[in-house]
């Protein structure tokens, strides 16, 4: 079996892979070797495929029909194109040019990590807000630029980078 690593950007994805192998009939977590499947690390994911059972391929869990499946990558965009990445740093310069202070990529990995908060965090903007204050700061901010900029941060990245939920 191949070694996973979790993460806390993980732990929605978990949640339901347990329900769904709950639901599946299967016997056990994934992860666990109580199966003859879970012992051949190669044919484990084809196992199920070969059965016709549902969904054995932990990784690929069907989602039930009310709710929506997480993404993979659990709310982290892509990296943007050029022209996304100009629209971007634009966005970011119109509000303080130091909050991209010379250093475009690390905005935007800033950004992309700021996204993955929104789609984890959609409701609660507050915490959203104080996230991105610590998330962007720079030499003469520290601590961050304050909730006021932070809010306007947010609402650039919404606009250009973070897809919509």
């Amino acid at each position: 079996m191949r070694p996973r690593t979790l993460t806390l950007a993980a732990a929605p994805l978990l949640a339901l892979l347990t329900l769904s192998a709950c639901s599946s009939g299967t016997s056990g977590t994934p992860g666990t070797s109580g199966s003859s499947a879970a012992a051949a690390p190669a044919a484990s994911s084809d196992a199920g495929a070969a059965t016709g059972s549902a969904s054995a391929d932990p990784i690929a869990p069907s989602a039930p029909a009310s709710k929506a499946a997480p993404p993979a990558d659990a709310g982290l965009p892509a990296k943007p194109d050029a022209a996304g990445t100009a629209r971007l740093i634009a966005a970011l310069d119109a509000i303080d040019k130091d909050i991209v202070g010379g250093k475009p990529d690390k905005a935007i990995d800033n950004a992309r990590n700021q996204c993955q908060a929104v789609y984890n965090f959609p409701k609660d903007r507050a915490k959203l807000v104080d996230l991105t204050n610590q998330r962007f700061t720079s030499a003469a901010h520290p601590d961050g630029f304050g909730p006021e900029t932070a809010e306007k941060i947010l609402a650039a990245l919404q606009a250009t980078l973070c897809p919509a939920r």
